[in-house]
């Protein structure tokens, strides 16, 4: 990776993380644009790391009392009505776990066959169209302090949705929010509150793969480490890491600048040009992919050979380096 595309990367992260545009398709889609292949697991890992710090900083003092509420109240089901702080805080909780459970049933789909291109297009412009459907039959009469626990699950549960790439976590969330009614810009606030819990545990998952992938490369497989760190040998040197680190700064400083921006805009603006836009993109990827510009497939370009830091060193008694390559070298 270059310092370019470090930069370049990192701000595309931090500008579409929260916007209702999937942040997903946009790395995605750029990555095998310009770069030729996906940019890795360990990157979005880490990359990830910037807009959670942004997320968490911008919502402190409302998390601390959300918190609070929670240890306050002790159930879901006994919080007196005028409890904002805690009703909120079991919302998100309560509302974060159809998304961790299926995250983690369906990781391996999440991870292959639904970044597949045609996928990502397709989820672009339905949900884009859904997204108008919401802006025309919503009243946006409601405010937070009106939101029941049912309405909050059927938000909470709309998430799921987002676990197909090009949907976008806070586009399917909005949306579930305009259809129950919510106002526009306490929709987009609930749909960062409930941001926080999944990109928190998301990106400490991610992370603590990717630290699993630097100290314990051979627990991996050759197509899996390529999928890990495309652009090194099976391990990550200390410039690509600073070049992470770089990376996920950048994407930091912009995702909170949105966050801040679109809860603003969203108080005397609809959706419509974030609908226009997904629709105009997901029409492009297709025309590229008939085009043959860039391709369907997540990896272009899987190792051929093994890198040997990725496996254990033949064990004493081994008859040599060749038979331990033939055992564990693909070709």
């Amino acid at each position: 990776m270059t310092v370019f595309q470090a930069i370049w990367l990192g701000l595309l992260q931090g500008i579409t993380e929260f916007l209702p545009v999937s942040s997903t398709a946009h790395m995605d889609i750029a990555s095998r644009l310009f770069i030729g292949h996906d940019v890795g697991a360990a990157y979005s890992a880490v990359v990830q790391l910037g807009p959670m710090f942004a997320i968490v900083y911008y919502f402190r003092h409302d998390l601390v009392r959300y918190v609070k509420g929670i240890l306050r109240t002790r159930s879901p089901f006994k919080v007196p009505a005028d409890d904002l702080d805690a009703k909120l805080g079991w919302f998100v909780l309560l509302g974060f776990i159809p998304l961790a459970v299926f995250g983690l049933l369906l990781e391996h789909k999440i991870d292959t066959s639904f970044r597949r291109l045609d996928v990502v297009s397709v989820a672009l412009i339905v949900l884009g169209l859904i997204m108008l459907w919401a802006e025309l039959a919503g009243k946006r009469t409601r405010t937070l302090k009106d939101m029941n626990l049912k309405e909050s699950q059927v938000i909470g549960w709309a998430q799921v949705l987002a676990l197909v790439p090009g949907t976008s976590r806070s586009g399917v969330t909005i949306t579930a929010g305009l259809f129950e009614n919510l106002d526009r810009e306490e929709a987009a606030r609930f749909s960062f509150l409930l941001s926080v819990p999944v990109i928190v545990a998301a990106g400490l998952y991610k992370l603590l793969k990717a630290v699993l992938f630097v100290l314990k490369p051979s627990h991996f497989t050759p197509q899996a480490a390529w999928e890990m760190h495309p652009y090194g040998n099976g391990t990550l040197s200390a410039g690509e890491l600073g070049l992470f680190l770089f990376s996920t700064l950048i994407a930091g400083v912009f995702a909170y600048i949105v966050v801040r921006w679109f809860l603003k805009y969203m108080e005397n603006h609809n959706t419509y040009i974030f609908i226009a836009y997904r629709i105009v993109l997901g029409i492009a990827v297709i025309l590229l992919l008939k085009s043959g510009r860039i391709s369907n497939t997540r990896s272009e370009r899987p190792p051929t050979t093994t890198p040997l830091t990725a496996f254990r060193a033949p064990a004493r008694g081994e008859r040599g380096l060749q038979q331990w390559k033939s055992k564990h070298v693909t070709s």
